[in-house]
């Protein structure tokens, strides 16, 4: 009589723990739907570095400290905390590097646009480029702003200001849209 109790006993015991295991069940759309954010990157990235390279020789260097990648509506991808840009000539050396706090690279376009505190530095003729913001092209390798912008010869102070300014990606020569100032003679 003993044992048939202790059967009888058993078997509620088991049926629970079944109950409780065979209950849980993880709906993948309730789980997305309380942890989707529509906001948020697809890809987060610590130190960025990427290397462009046409025919194994490098092109354009670019280093962020933080980069967050959409790829729907557009394929964009947000620099932030501070961006470096280093463009590379026909020997394999740096021609000039840009500087921001921020930046924006889109893959559908082929810009990259960068605004707060941004310089561009030639290396060879110790020139800067100071704007509030500028874009660049990748297709063209043409730089360029529609806003006020100041060019400064190291040891020379400024060469030339005004809004707007297109230049290559070297920077070694540039066109000031609507310049300001006194030319000196």
């Amino acid at each position: 009589m003993h044992k048939r109790i202790r059967i009888y006993l058993g078997i509620p015991a088991v049926i629970f723990m079944a109950g409780i295991l065979f209950s849980c069940e993880n709906d993948m759309d309730a789980i997305e739907r309380v942890t989707y954010d529509e906001q948020a990157p697809d890809e987060v990235t610590q130190d960025l570095k990427i290397m462009y390279t046409d025919s194994g020789y490098a092109q354009v260097r670019i280093e962020a400290a933080l980069a967050e990648t959409v790829k729907k509506p557009k394929h964009i991808t947000k620099l932030k905390d501070g961006l470096r840009v280093d463009f590379f000539n026909d020997t394999g050396g740096v021609s000039s590097t840009l500087t921001a706090i921020y930046g924006e690279v889109n893959y559908n376009t082929g810009l990259m646009f960068v605004r707060d505190s941004v310089v561009l530095y030639n290396y060879e003729k110790e020139q800067y480029l100071e704007s509030e913001e500028l874009f660049y092209n990748r297709i063209d390798s043409t730089i360029f702003t529609k806003k006020y912008c100041v060019v400064k010869k190291k040891g020379k102070g400024i060469t030339g200001r005004g809004m707007g300014i297109t230049t290559k990606q070297n920077f070694d020569s540039y066109k000031i849209t609507k310049p300001e100032g006194k030319l000196d003679d």
